[in-house]
């Protein structure tokens, strides 16, 4: 069985890349399963995707712990703990890594003894939307036996929706992807098949945690609206702006979609954004009628841009 999982951040499209790869697999006679596992839904958040692969019934569940392959869309998430991007490595398990760095200084940064290899990043933010079909089709090359007839196909039917001019930019850059990695087709190697009721990895232990006292513990489970003391501001990478001269005041559009509530309206109908507990989602960008919310990135608003 083939085990794949893809890191990204929220945004890159490794949940559209999972489905491509697990698709084409599919395309080609495989039993698959392929499934997206993130926290927080917003933009530069850690995601992380699996695609299993099997001539045979697949009866594993859950996230890959011990993967054949791991590719990495962002690189910047090989140093943070929490995303698990070398968590459960083989030493022949190969890391595929989306970067502009060589293989060897991924090597001795992470210290992995298999194979790496890097897709190399174009230094245009406007590249960023498709890293997914090309870290998708790079994945396809890596396992081989998957036809490129299959990997167009499975993009073509996943980016559909988005337009003739966006899937013809996608379809050219994973046939980049597919291209470079030819030297290195069929390098991943099958996972050993794992007894059913087994997990892939070490089962997690039992930890003892000592009971809080009432007063303590009660608080925060009953006390009423202690999340307006949680900044999720914080978590922003683009933050909505209200352009007040576009505004039509349709503010129940944007203070219904907002997921968070994080949008009120003034008595004049006027909204106002709580950039405290704004996420930056940008659903409001989406639904706006009259396109007067627009983002711009969070950094930029500590340089004077409002």
């Amino acid at each position: 069985m083939y085990r794949i999982r893809f890191h990204g951040r929220g945004g890159q499209g490794m949940k559209t890349a999972s489905r491509i790869l697990g698709n084409a697999f599919f395309a080609q006679g495989f039993e698959v399963q392929d499934a997206p596992r993130y926290g927080a839904e917003r933009r530069g958040a850690p995601v992380f995707a699996g695609v299993r692969a099997s001539r045979t019934p697949i009866h594993e569940r859950g996230p890959i712990r011990v993967p054949d392959l791991v590719v990495v869309a962002d690189d910047t998430l090989v140093g943070v703990g929490t995303a698990g991007v070398l968590v459960g490595l083989r030493p022949d398990t190969v890391l595929l890594l989306h970067s502009a760095e060589a293989p060897d200084t991924w090597r001795e940064r992470t210290r992995h003894a298999g194979p790496i290899y890097t897709l190399p990043a174009r230094p245009d933010p406007e590249a960023l939307p498709f890293a997914g079909a090309a870290c998708a089709a790079a994945a396809a090359r890596l396992v081989g036996g998957l036809s490129r007839e299959s990997v167009d196909q499975a993009t073509r039917e996943e980016l559909a929706s988005l337009g003739e001019a966006v899937l013809e930019e996608n379809l050219a850059r994973a046939a980049e992807a597919w291209d470079l990695f030819e030297p290195h087709e069929g390098c991943v190697r099958e996972g050993k098949e794992i007894e059913r009721g087994q997990d892939s990895a070490k089962g997690a232990q039992w930890v003892d945690i000592p009971w809080d006292p009432v007063s303590i513990a009660a608080p925060d489970v009953h006390g009423a609206a202690t999340s307006i003391e949680v900044r999720t501001g914080l978590w922003r990478t683009m933050r909505p702006v209200i352009d007040a001269e576009h505004c039509n005041h349709c503010s129940w559009v944007c203070t219904t979609f907002c997921p968070d509530g994080a949008i009120h309206a003034e008595p004049d109908a006027v909204p106002e954004i709580d950039y405290d507990h704004c996420k930056g989602c940008l659903v409001c960008v989406a639904v706006c009628p009259p396109h007067a919310i627009r983002a711009i990135p969070e950094r930029d608003t500590d340089r004077g841009t409002p």
